[in-house]
């Protein structure tokens, strides 16, 4: 093995699985002292990890020049500070995955799940864009999307000084949310004064110990332009999410759209193409293992620092109860979707977003308890201690005792309340329907009122009911009767405990079903409509578990906060990146495999594909496709588009990169800034990273931007998009 630095310095105990007691000497602010610990460390200088999902206005030097020792060609204001900065071509997209412009036209690529919606959205029986793709052949085809945007990062300042100036630490959790929403406000009041159409955020880094400003510019007219058929954008389906190999072909097309002066702008038809400062320059080069790779997007949510006692609650009352009701949800929405078209244009996108973290869940659960990761934590909160012990830090406002006890005193409140959220937020129209009339109202001289548009081309009714009514007696299963609602006495008595008839009751007499009227909440009306009632009452058990969980949520968040600052104080001699919170990250590493079958695979080609799609003609309803694409895989020959090395077409490969949700889209950049891929996906093995990173398990799974080349060439046909994008 050959020497290597560290790149972050997580705790070394993390992700190193049972091994000998060793006797570790650790020094630290000139005090020695010896400390046992039952897990084989490896010293600083020889361990390598590829962590990190790191800020980029303040990136450490010494891992700038980790990442130049690994094959980054370009100085260090190429990352974030130049005017044609790799970040200036990286962009949230919608608030929940990441993109890339890749043309002077404004031209966007991210995942094809990322635009699953817009794409169902423009979908009927008639015109099925998600079943077989959409090309727009100009920019009069082009289709507009409501509620999309994309965002850039103009730039990034540490305010935490300007926060506990105010007295931030001292205050009760609504007092610093007030104070923070204040000072976002300022701030961006003094960003418009440079350009009016910026705003500035203010987030939370490292448990709440540091705040960092950030500028955006949003651009809200967002048009889908290129999208391969739901066949090959969702290859694998639920079968291979989070596995590797994959060819899965995840990419969908975007323009940005500005008015005549370039400036952000509400659609219209007047408005052109967005000329942006910089775009990636899309490389037809290809990688070989162990060549540079980083990705550079918006990771949603990690909890690396997260302590061993909120890691079992994360594990048993919050994955187990999240996979389990959308288990029970998810093969109901199947049956029906496979049995009628219509049914499934309106709940793809449902479908998708439901099953990726129910997936997800199963498999963090599984890589909790087999590298023993409460465990570590436990061992690394003892080394913490025995710090603790020997420099008075903290001592007497750190209390890993009192954390215990915080964390057991909420554990069955807090698994309540995630059946309840799985249950009955966002799982059908009615529901839906009744939580926003008791929260959401307007007012006139007859009181408080709430009308609903037709969105009848979004639900199923004989769906959404068949889900209700499994979801409701999946819940009462599963949960304490004191965390059941009132309804549930209406139920048993009134309907003799026949919950279909209770549920075609709410749907045939609630005013919740009509559609452009009024429907007016009050005390009377609440009395006399079910569906109002059912949404009082959801409301009521919903606010007793916000008062069970007050009593200790400040507390441990506060213990959480604490643990972290212990930790960066007792390695502040070494770089720590803070948990993704959705704020521009970059992670670097290396193209490299994983051992399957006594091998090691780092990428995919088009054979393997036409192997899947075979398993798919003979009922693997994840691995079915069109002839066409059949034919395009099967070609002897791929042109620019096969790599230049192995000769055929590369349709997906691993890095080493630190990935989670969110970073979904973003680009992958070889050493030179150029595109060679798109992130997509995680591996099975990897799916407790998000509270741990692991080397030996973790990969980031790309979709290889020849892959992307070769489908809008040679299955869409799209000339113009490829003299636009001009690959090398």
């Amino acid at each position: 093995m050959k020497e290597v630095t560290f790149k972050s310095f997580s705790p070394p105990l993390e992700g190193l699985g049972e091994a000998p007691t060793f006797t570790k000497i650790i020094l630290m602010k000139k005090k020695l002292f010896w400390v046992l610990i039952p897990f084989f460390l490896f010293s600083f200088s020889s361990l390598r990890a590829d962590e990190g999902m790191w800020t980029l206005y303040n990136l450490p030097q010494a891992v700038f020049n980790q990442m130049k020792s690994e094959g980054f060609a370009l100085p260090y204001g190429a990352l974030y500070n130049n005017n044609d900065a790799i970040k200036n071509s990286v962009v949230s997209f919608s608030g929940y995955c990441s993109g890339v412009v890749v043309s002077p036209d404004g031209l966007v690529f991210t995942n094809h799940h990322c635009g699953f919606e817009a794409i169902r959205s423009h979908s009927t029986v008639e015109h099925d864009y998600m079943l077989n793709g959409f090309v727009a052949k100009n920019y009069a085809e082009e289709l507009p999307n409501k509620d999309m945007f994309v965002s850039f990062m103009i730039n990034q300042k540490d305010i935490t000084a300007d926060v506990m100036r105010l007295g931030f630490e001292a205050m009760g959790r609504k007092k610093q949310n007030a104070l923070l929403d204040s000072l976002q406000n300022a701030y961006t009041s003094e960003a418009k004064k440079q350009d009016s159409s910026y705003h500035v955020d203010i987030d939370a880094f490292y448990e709440g110990n540091r705040y960092y400003a950030t500028t955006y510019q949003d651009f809200t007219d967002l048009r889908l332009v290129f999208a391969v058929p739901k066949s090959m954008g969702k290859f694998g389906g639920d079968t291979d999410n989070w596995m590797w190999p994959r060819q899965t072909c995840d990419f969908s097309v975007f323009r940005i759209y500005a008015n005549k002066d370039n400036r952000p702008a509400p659609y219209s038809k007047d408005n052109v193409p967005y000329r942006p400062k910089h775009w990636a320059p899309v490389s037809l080069q290809g990688y070989k293992e162990g060549d540079f790779a980083m990705t550079m997007g918006y990771p949603g949510s990690t909890s690396r620092y997260l302590s061993s006692y909120g890691i079992r609650e994360r594990r048993d009352a919050l994955n187990a109860p999240r996979a389990q009701v959308r288990g029970v949800k998810q093969r109901i929405m199947a049956q029906h979707m496979r049995a009628d078209e219509a049914v499934r244009i309106k709940y793809d996108s449902k479908f998708a977003q439901s099953s990726n973290y129910w997936k997800n869940s199963i498999g963090m659960n599984k890589c909790i308890d087999s590298i023993g990761l409460i465990a570590q934590k436990q061992h690394y909160e003892t080394l913490i201690r025995a710090w603790q012990d020997s420099t008075g830090y903290l001592k007497g406002q750190l209390d890993f005792g009192e954390m215990a006890r915080f964390y057991a005193d909420r554990f069955e409140a807090r698994k309540a309340l995630m059946y309840f959220n799985e249950t009955f937020l966002r799982t059908n129209e009615l529901t839906d329907r009744a939580l926003k009339a008791i929260k959401t109202t307007s007012k006139d001289k007859k009181g408080r009122y709430i009308k609903f548009d037709d969105n009848r081309k979004q639900w199923d009714a004989a769906l959404d009911k068949e889900v209700q009514v499994a979801l409701l007696k999946n819940y009462r299963a599963h949960v304490e009767a004191k965390y059941l609602p009132a309804f549930y006495q209406t139920i048993d008595k009134k309907c003799h405990g026949d919950y279909e008839r209770y549920v075609d009751h709410l749907w045939e007499t609630s005013a919740l079903m009509t559609n452009g009227k009024r429907v007016y909440v009050t005390k009377q009306t609440i009395k006399k409509d079910a569906g109002l009632q059912y949404g009082e009452q959801l409301n009521a058990m919903r606010e007793q578990f916000n008062r069970m969980l007050n009593a200790t949520r400040d507390s441990i968040d506060e213990q959480e906060r604490l643990l972290c600052a212990a930790k960066l104080r007792m390695e502040e001699d070494m770089p720590h990146y803070s948990d993704a919170n959705f704020t521009m990250r970059l992670s670097y590493g290396q193209v490299e495999g994983i051992t399957l079958g006594g091998h090691s695979t780092y990428y995919t080609t088009a054979e393997s594909l036409v192997e899947k799609m075979k398993r798919g003609d003979n009922g693997v309803f994840d691995y079915k496709a069109e002839p066409v694409m059949h034919r395009l895989m099967d070609a002897t020959s791929f042109g620019p588009y096969a790599d230049k090395t192995t000769g055929k077409l590369q349709l997906c490969f691993l890095t080493n990169n630190d990935i989670t949700g969110g970073n979904s889209g973003s680009p992958i950049f070889n050493g030179k800034g150029q595109l060679i891929g798109l992130a997509f996906d995680g591996n099975w093995d990897s799916l407790s990273s998000d509270i741990n990173f692991d080397k030996r398990l973790a990969r980031c799974i790309g979709v290889d931007i020849r892959y992307v080349l070769y489908m809008i060439d040679k299955w869409g046909h799209a000339d113009h998009l490829l003299r636009e994008i001009n690959a090398q």
